[in-house]
Order: C-alpha cells, then structure tokens, then sequence
C-alpha cells in the first residue's frame, strides 16, 4: 500500500514537470515567433528545440527551473541562423537571436553638396 502512495505521488509530481516543460516552450515559442515578426524575418520550422534545463531560484522565491530553447530564422529564405532564449519559470530572461536590419542610405554623387542653409546670393 504505501508503495502505491509513492508511486502516484511520483506520477503526480513527473505530471506537474511535464506541464511546466510544456507552458515553458509555449512561451519560448511565442517570444521566438514575435521577435522573428518584430524583425521582419522568416522563422524557420515553428518550432523551438529544448538545448538546457537547470535548476534555479524564482523571483517568487521558490525552486524553479530555467529552461533554454533554440530557434532558427532566416533572412532571406536561403540562409539559416539560430537564435537563443532563456526562460526562468515562464519569464523571458534573455533573448539572442533576430533584430532588424537598417536599411543603408545611398547618396547619389552627380549631384553637388547643398549648403545646410540653403543657396547664398553674392
């Protein structure tokens, strides 16, 4: 009898840990596929991939994990990159990975530099 009572307190708590694994790559999806969408760039698979798991404290002050996830993104459809993010619990803790490129300004060299106050009459 008490071994039953171990083993369903032990499947009770393997439960808990997979619903937690499961929230955490939901929010290390939507925080990978937002940042992707923010920067203007493809994500590659819809998916993230588990890469680390370790054991640390909360900022609620218990016991928790921070889980750390892999992406991939490209830019133009023919490059692959990867992306990282670190969860604690479900919170972002860091991001590295996509951001935007500025476009570069192009001057034409035909034509002659203007004065920044405009044309002077002599």
């Amino acid at each position: 009898m008490p071994s039953l009572i171990l083993l369903m307190i032990a499947g009770a708590a393997g439960y808990a840990f997979w619903n937690a694994s499961r929230a955490a790559a939901e929010a290390a999806s939507h925080h990978s596929r937002k940042a992707c969408q923010d920067a203007q760039v493809q994500w590659l698979d819809q998916s993230v991939h588990a890469i680390g798991i370790v054991p640390c404290r909360l900022p609620s002050g218990w016991l928790g994990f921070q889980r750390t996830y892999r992406f991939e993104y490209s830019r133009d459809g023919s490059d692959r990159h990867a992306g990282r993010i670190v969860l604690r619990g479900e919170q972002l803790v860091q991001l590295t990975g996509p951001t935007r490129v500025q476009p570069a300004v192009v001057f034409q060299a035909s034509l002659p530099p203007q004065p920044l106050d405009g044309p002077r009459d002599k």
